[in-house]
């Protein structure tokens, strides 16, 4: 009898997917494109671009003497680099996206 009742319950818990991972997308997800992107305001979030490959992004984007790069409370990697014969603040997202500000 245990075991029917057992048995049940596992049965009932498997068909309603208490067991298996919702599929709710990332509110963070990896970066698939190698392009580096411009936007007006990088986006908060956890950023795991290394130093290195932060500068790299940035370099793609048409950056050049990127200095040193820091990772602010939101996550966003910034630091100066320039373009155009001028000096900016640059900063690189958790998507990848470069912006000026």
């Amino acid at each position: 009898m245990r075991i029917k009742i057992l048995g049940a319950v596992l049965a009932t818990t498997l068909a309603t997917g208490v067991f298996a991972q919702a599929d709710t997308g990332s509110h963070n997800p990896a970066v698939k494109n190698a392009t580096a992107h411009t936007t007006e305001m990088a986006a908060k979030g956890r950023n795991s671009f290394t130093e290195s490959q932060a500068r790299g992004r940035i370099e793609k984007a048409g950056y050049a003497n990127v200095g040193k790069l820091a990772k602010n409370k939101n996550g966003v990697w910034q630091g100066m680099a320039s373009k155009d014969g001028g000096k900016v603040n640059v900063a690189l997202d958790y998507k990848g996206n470069v912006t000026v500000h």
